[in-house]
């Protein structure tokens, strides 16, 4: 079994969170891009696929 920081869920919420830190358009807009966006969708997936 994976750990904790292994997990899809985190790794996803890591490139998530990053993305918001150094995306140029996130910083300055305030709101997530659409890459953001897609990235938050997949974390979601990820964390409702390991609930299962």
């Amino acid at each position: 079994m994976t750990t904790q920081q292994d997990s899809p869920v985190q790794r996803a919420r890591d490139v998530y969170e990053d993305h918001l830190r150094t995306c140029r358009q996130c910083t300055a807009d305030g709101a997530p891009c659409a890459a953001a966006k897609h990235l938050l969708r997949l974390y979601n997936n990820a964390r409702r696929a390991q609930v299962r």
